[in-house]
């Protein structure tokens, strides 16, 4: 089964780093929510840092300001995960760099869309 850490998890279920758990959650996934600011998220564990999250990670999907995942990219080269995905708003020129200078092949894609769901699908309430 693939794992994902979903970096910028969130309660709120109108945000997109909260649709992503719930989609990832639907297509079969073992989800790792990482968020600061939660204990859980969706009745998942939430996890305080990529450092934090047990065992492999197939993925990591950044929801969050590409200067917050700026400070965490060694994290996130760290784990080496197969694929690193930055969503709609989370990308910029210096992270992809970054990303690249640390091994890193970051794909500029709506990870949720990847696995042939929609965030849309997904109610805000």
């Amino acid at each position: 089964m693939a794992s994902i850490a979903i970096v910028g998890a969130s309660t709120d279920r109108s945000k997109y780093g909260n649709k992503a758990v719930r989609a990832f959650v639907q297509g079969g996934w073992t989800v790792y929510p990482v968020t600061p600011k939660a204990e859980t998220v969706e009745g998942l564990t939430a996890y305080k840092s990529i450092a934090d999250v047990p065992g492999h990670l197939d993925r990591i999907s950044l929801y969050v300001p590409p200067a917050v995942a700026l400070e965490m990219i060694d994290q996130i080269a760290a784990r080496k995960p197969v694929e690193l995905f930055l969503n709609p708003g989370a990308e910029s020129d210096a992270l992809v760099q970054a990303a690249k200078e640390r091994g890193l092949e970051p794909v500029l894609a709506c990870s949720v869309v990847n696995i042939g769901l929609r965030p849309d699908m997904f109610p805000d309430e």
